[in-house]
């Protein structure tokens, strides 16, 4: 089982910079590809900012920090991902759009090279049908903020071999990360749990039940929650928590899992949580 050192990661948003920057902190080789180049610039930045703090805390030592950085490269071709042995794909959660960015990657990509979505939701194994690796696509579902979080479930698709799973699994523990296999169904466990919970705080906001404060005051009190869910929903991003939810409601057909309107207005709106300084809170 040869040992993973070279990976690419595609996105440069919170998830995709997070990935970069634990993959690059354990000593591996990173490829952040992203169309935007403004994205790449301000991953650049977030990866710095995030490890200066960690130095602040004697986490890390400078020295850490700039060779980590060291080993980051970007790019704007998934071209430039042909030789690496692990690409972890972290674009919007949209089917079609991983779909596709599988797909293409599955092209350039050596026949050596394993394919990683870190999709929060959707099925591994329709997402490995777009590639002709299925036996070398896995998910790899890393928690928000990725530097602090421990947990990344790992998600087999229905053709996904056993030396995959091993070598992705010391890859997360060498990432100083949680490995937890789990079975791939829609939203897996984290967010089969996590979204029907913040949908109801959503709908408890929009019923009138309570105000966004004391309806996130209760959670942390009262189930010594370390943060209210509405603001975790800020957080991981609106858009993000409507596209988890349309999946489980698509997927099981069960009126539990329908996202509430309001969340669907705010997302209509604009208001998507700390990313666009606004959401169930003010930001700005």
């Amino acid at each position: 089982m040869s040992e993973i050192r070279s990976i690419g990661v595609v996105g440069a948003g919170t998830m995709g910079h997070g990935i970069a920057q634990v993959a690059a902190v354990s000593g591996c080789k990173v490829k952040l590809v992203d169309v935007a180049a403004a994205a790449l610039d301000r991953a650049l930045e977030k990866m710095r900012s995030s490890m200066e703090r960690l130095v602040a805390k004697e986490a890390l030592t400078a020295g850490d920090l700039e060779a980590a950085l060291g080993r980051v490269t970007t790019s704007g071709s998934l071209a430039d991902l042909a030789d690496v042995d692990l690409v972890v794909e972290a674009v919007v959660e949209k089917l079609e759009v991983k779909r596709e960015v599988l797909s293409e990657l599955d092209q350039i990509c050596g026949p050596r090279t394993l394919l990683a979505s870190n999709t929060s939701s959707i099925s591994i194994t329709r997402l490995a049908a777009a590639t002709s690796r299925p036996e070398k696509v896995i998910g790899m579902h890393f928690m928000n903020p990725v530097p602090v979080m421990k947990l990344v479930e790992i998600i087999r698709g229905l053709a996904t071999d056993q030396s995959t799973y091993d070598r992705v699994e010391a890859l997360t523990r060498s990432m100083g990360k949680t490995p937890v296999e789990v079975h791939d169904s829609p939203g897996f466990v984290s967010n089969r749990v996590l979204m029907p919970m913040i949908n109801e705080a959503i709908f408890c906001l929009y019923e009138g039940v309570g105000e966004a404060a004391a309806i996130d005051e209760v959670m942390k009190l009262g189930m010594n929650h370390p943060m209210g869910p509405l603001a975790l929903a800020d957080l991981i991003g609106l858009d993000v928590c409507l596209d988890i939810l349309d999946v489980l409601y698509v997927e099981f057909r069960d009126p539990k899992y329908r996202p509430c309107p309001l969340l669907v207005r705010m997302v209509d709106a604009g208001r998507l949580g700390r990313k666009g300084g606004r959401g169930f809170f003010d930001y700005t």
